[in-house]
């Protein structure tokens, strides 16, 4: 079972670049795709960035992050990683890591089991 913990938000200008991170104290890491998602005040939880469980494998951005975010993960460490560049005030919100364990990487928040309690980015302009 997974148990995830967010850390890396806070506060940054537009423009600048933050990286989170998310560790599963869990026992089946490497075998789990992982997702982070993002969710603003009044709006639904949205996928950002997803990777499947092997290393090197295939990653997956959503429309408003590709080209500014890069997911990535280090299974010896049982860490999944969010860098964050070109900040905007777009991307402030609640940032959740999640994994799951179906067979192909998915893409919705459904088929994600497990769940960190979120960690706050805010951007300001």
């Amino acid at each position: 079972q997974a148990q995830l913990v967010e850390s890396g938000g806070g506060l940054v200008q537009a423009g600048g670049s933050l990286r989170l991170s998310c560790v599963d104290s869990g026992r089946a890491f490497s075998g789990s795709h992982m997702g982070w998602f993002r969710q603003a005040p009044g709006e639904e939880r949205e996928l950002v960035a997803a990777i499947s469980w092997r290393v090197g494998g295939v990653r997956y951005y959503a429309d408003s992050v590709k080209g500014r975010f890069s997911i990535s993960r280090d299974n010896a460490k049982n860490t999944v990683f969010l860098q964050m560049n070109s900040l905007n005030p777009e991307d402030a919100a609640i940032y959740f890591c999640a994994a799951s364990r179906a067979i192909i990487l998915p893409l919705t928040t459904a088929a994600y089991n497990y769940w960190g309690q979120g960690t706050q980015v805010t951007v300001s302009s």
